[in-house]
């Protein structure tokens, strides 16, 4: 899967270059969910980049909102549009605002209060089913999300409803905001909570682009019933001072760190 792991690449990138420019934030969650960003634009969603809004399309809810760049990188990675604008990232008066905004094209809703892409998703897919459309909604979640009992309501209520044509992906890089998971508060056994839920579980390594991309492709997990896939990831994915370091939620790199990442993006 050589292309889309090239799509991985430039996505990092241009996350590295837009934070760094901006001096942003959540550099490590974004990289954590670049490999299933680059799958699923290149493999798995129907979309239409020059209709954005086409009926049929297939929706994705970037409920970790705060990851809004590695999204808007990824959209102009696939032509919703130029490059160019992601040198607004962050910047008075631009849409491309540091959680996910619905005006910029090809973001569904605006997101980053966590613990609401689950519920907006189980809306749109049992709408999905109410008017007889084939199109699925997607969900990347992150594991800090499962805190929230908004997050596990919707979980009890997407296969009550039989919302086959809903696929949760949770961000498991076990970093969150202030700490550890498993220190805030341990999740697991994950795996096993979702199916005492009734949905198709699978987890998978969430940077293998094959593992994503078969859990993916066979759809839905589980007869009648919604769909979610634990990526188990790595925060700061791809760059070696990053990865696994609860520092790079919240900094954003200097000139000589920039310049030590973005060697280290362009020989991977």
């Amino acid at each position: 899967m050589k292309h889309t792991k090239q799509h991985a690449r430039n996505i990092r990138i241009k996350v590295l270059e837009m934070i760094h420019q901006a001096r942003a934030s959540h550099i490590g969650g974004c990289f954590s969910i670049a490999d299933i960003l680059a799958v699923l634009y290149t493999e798995i969603l129907k979309f239409n980049p020059k209709k954005p809004e086409w009926p049929d399309r297939d929706r994705l809810i970037l409920s970790k909102g705060h990851a809004a760049a590695a999204l808007y990188a990824t959209l102009s990675e696939f032509d919703f549009f130029s490059a160019k604008k992601l040198e607004t990232f962050c910047k008075k008066n631009s849409a491309l605002t540091g959680h996910c905004n619905y005006k910029v094209p090809g973001v569904e809703v605006s997101t980053g209060s966590l613990g609401h892409g689950l519920s907006l998703a189980c809306g749109m897919a049992l709408a999905a089913k109410a008017q007889r459309r084939k199109y699925r909604v997607f969900v990347i979640l992150s594991d800090g999300e499962m805190d929230e009992g908004s997050t596990m309501e919707a979980a009890l209520f997407a296969p009550h409803h039989k919302l086959d044509n809903l696929v949760t992906i949770i961000d498991y890089n076990k970093i969150q905001s202030f700490g550890l998971v498993k220190t805030v508060l341990n999740l697991e056994p994950l795996a096993d909570k979702w199916r005492a839920f009734n949905w198709g579980v699978q987890s998978i390594n969430g940077h293998n682009h094959a593992e994503i991309f078969s859990a993916l492709s066979t759809l839905p997990l589980k007869k009648d019933r919604p769909s979610v896939v634990i990526a188990n990831t790595i925060k700061g994915k791809g760059v070696s001072y990053m990865e696994n370091s609860l520092a790079w939620h919240y900094r954003s790199p200097d000139d000589p760190l920039f310049q030590q990442a973005l060697k280290e993006l362009e020989q991977s």
